[in-house]
């Protein structure tokens, strides 16, 4: 223990006022470049190219410029050149012998950008982003057009390695070029400026700021096999963010008619905000794009709180006007979980998280943002009350899966280290795995019974169902929780719901409905499949679901039988398969019940014997298979929803064409 006590004396009293030190110009940067870009990986690489490019965005967002280019070379440098004011060449007030260009360049915390006379709003805040870059460079080259001259300035790690040069007149240039070469010393060999990458920065600035042409320009042999690159190309997108939500859409069929978008001014003259917002079901997370300035931030703030607390609350309200009462349970998670949204606001002085400015922090931007978007929101729903209607469905839907999952997950952690439990009306098959297994779901217990008798105990299973199971079409998820019948059903099958659907834990290869052939047993079968689609699409998807087809007729003539569908059967058979049809015996089944198991399992329940429906439903791979879908989606919950009078136009349009009613 002394001796440690001595060892820690001695270094203590080494530890003198030599030892600390005092770093100058942009060393503190080249020493320590994770405070200024986060770290020295290929994001904090690609960071400096947005530096750069986020001066010239910030000359155009202020009204100055109209042209940006971007151009990558064969050797990895990256040139941006504008056309705005250029940065000034004269000599700086407290620093007489230096430009203004070269204080910029080589000192922290200098720029035009702090006062807020010069730039509206900017991108650019600390001061520190081209010197950055500046330092981290291993060369740059600045050239600077104004007043009809041309001057240039050649720079190294921070320090300049020429002075600036008047290089001579120029008549139709003006703004900024900024070439750099960033510094392997501190990036490593391995880091090089990725095509994929700048291009996509390129494309959503030219998004955000509709007014700015973006030139892109790559070598192509930079560009890597596979990436969607152009080598060349334009830039420029007349309706801005809503082009941004368009591309990023594509084909996918949404719920409002046409996205929620437009542009308000903020408060005070804090700035504006813009915003394009829409709903879709092939959205299968969801995403929230929001930026400030044009800058991606990409941990959210208080921009995406504002926006948020603006949509749930207008939505509600607007369900309240409409006396929608199911609407109170909906949350921010059900709409963002399958929404498209881009939120883009321009701030003064705003308040970043960082150097890096991945989140806004601006006390104020949450209620400037809100206040902004409530009008336009409110006017919005009350325009087009189909699609608002439409997205009140959608969403009450959300909410309501959103609340069953939970149930799931609340019972599936009740019942982990439980044994499965069966429902005590199965009569399950001995068969241990689901190779070559049936589950019937029959129509009563009668039909049950008879069912039990006519199977094959080592692979068909029988869950006899009582009456008509519920229209989950229009039923609420507790509801759906609630009813004996799809509990039953669901524990059967093991494999749960939704997303939460596990196509290995289910415990049969075939789910056969089989009910009556009559419109009871036909309306029971519709009720199944509704189920089915609604619940556990993936089941149908992946052909696990059948009809039985039982007879309705049996013919009999001296000791030959043979069996009917339908009345249109019936009548084939009695011209094809009998001499002298006055003579034959025709017995109407009243239901499974009433057919003896012999029977049943003869017609229906024998897989060498019997005739099954595959229950299909369309991929997505081609637009005609997705415009199928939907249309089949559509039907479903127009017949099987709570709205009458669809059912009431589908009866008008399509009874012409029905014929032997069973009535």
């Amino acid at each position: 223990m002394t001796d440690l006590f001595e060892e820690t004396k001695e270094t203590s009293s080494s530890y003198s006022a030599k030892d600390i030190e005092v770093l100058e110009g942009l060393e503190p940067v080249r020493r320590r470049p994770g405070m200024y870009i986060g770290g020295v990986d290929e994001r904090a690489f690609h960071h400096l190219a947005n530096e750069i490019i986020d001066n010239a965005m910030d000359e155009a967002v202020s009204g100055f410029a109209t042209l940006i280019e971007i151009k990558l070379d064969e050797q990895g440098r990256l040139t941006v050149k504008d056309n705005g004011r250029g940065i000034p060449v004269d000599p700086h007030p407290k620093y007489p012998e230096k430009s203004a260009l070269e204080v910029i360049l080589t000192t922290l915390h200098s720029g035009g950008k702090f006062s807020g006379k010069s730039y509206k709003v900017s991108g650019g805040l600390h001061g520190v982003g081209s010197s950055v870059v500046n330092a981290l460079s291993t060369e740059m080259t600045v050239e600077v057009a104004r007043d009809r001259k041309l001057y240039r300035q050649s720079y190294s790690r921070g320090t300049p390695t020429t002075a600036l040069e008047l290089v001579g007149p120029v008549n139709n240039r003006r703004g900024t070029s900024v070439t750099f070469l960033p510094d392997a010393e501190i990036f490593g060999e391995e880091l090089h400026f990725k095509p994929s990458l700048l291009y996509k920065i390129a494309q959503t600035k030219a998004f955000l700021f509709k007014g700015v042409e973006i030139r892109w320009e790559c070598e192509p042999s930079l560009i890597e096999e596979g990436d969607e690159v152009p080598f060349k190309k334009t830039l420029k997108y007349p309706d801005g963010i809503l082009d941004y939500l368009n591309f990023l859409i594509g084909q996918k069929d949404t719920v409002l008619s046409k996205p929620f978008t437009g542009r308000a001014d903020l408060a005070k003259g804090m700035g504006y905000v813009e915003w394009a917002i829409t709903f879709s079901d092939e959205l299968e997370h969801g995403f929230f794009k929001s930026y400030c300035n044009t800058i991606p931030t990409y941990e959210g703030g208080t921009h995406e709180a504002g926006l948020k607390s603006c949509l749930l609350r207008e939505i509600r309200s607007f369900a309240e006007m409409t006396n929608n009462k199911k609407a109170a349970e909906i949350s921010s998670e059900d709409i963002l979980s399958n929404a498209g949204i881009m939120l883009s606001v321009f701030l003064k002085d705003p308040q970043f998280q960082g150097q890096t400015k991945e989140k806004l922090v601006s006390i104020g931007a949450l209620r400037l943002v809100e206040n902004a978007i409530k009008n336009p929101l409110d006017h919005f729903l009350s325009g087009d009350v189909k699609s608002a209607n439409a997205l009140l469905s959608f969403l009450i839907e959300k909410a309501e899966d959103r609340k069953r999952k939970k149930k799931i997950y609340e019972t599936s952690r009740a019942t982990a280290t439980k044994r499965l439990r069966l429902p005590g009306k199965l009569s399950d098959c001995s068969r241990k795995t689901s190779q070559d297994t049936e589950l019937f779901l029959v129509e009563g217990d009668s039909a049950g019974g008879s069912a039990k008798q006519a199977r094959n105990r080592e692979t068909q299973a029988i869950l006899p169902l009582r009456g008509k199971i519920l229209n989950v079409a229009s039923a609420t998820a507790e509801k759906i929780l609630a009813n004996e019948e799809i509990k039953n059903i669901t524990e059967a099958l093991g494999c749960g719901y939704k997303d939460h659907y596990d196509e290995n834990a289910l415990r049969y290869e075939r789910v056969i409905v089989m009910t009556d052939a009559d419109v009871d047993g036909a309306h029971i079968a519709c009720l199944l499949m509704t189920f089915f689609y609604k619940e556990m699409p993936e089941l149908i998807r992946h052909g696990h679901l059948f009809l039985a087809m039982p007879p309705l007729y049996r013919l009999t003539q001296k000791g030959k039988s043979v069996y009917a569908q339908d009345d249109a059967d019936k009548e084939r058979l009695l011209k094809s398969e009998f001499k002298n049809a006055a003579n034959v015996e025709i017995s109407r089944f009243k239901g499974l019940g009433e057919m003896p198991p012999i029977q049943l399992k003869e017609t229906t329940m024998d897989p060498k014997k019997r005739s099954l429906l595959r229950v299909l439903l369309p991929g997505n791979a081609s637009e005609e298979e997705r415009e199928t879908s939907s249309h089949i989606r559509e039907v479903f919950f127009h017949l099987m929803g709570n709205k009458p009078e669809f059912r009431f136009q589908f009866i008008q349009e399509n009874a012409k064409f029905a014929e032997n009613l069973d009535i």
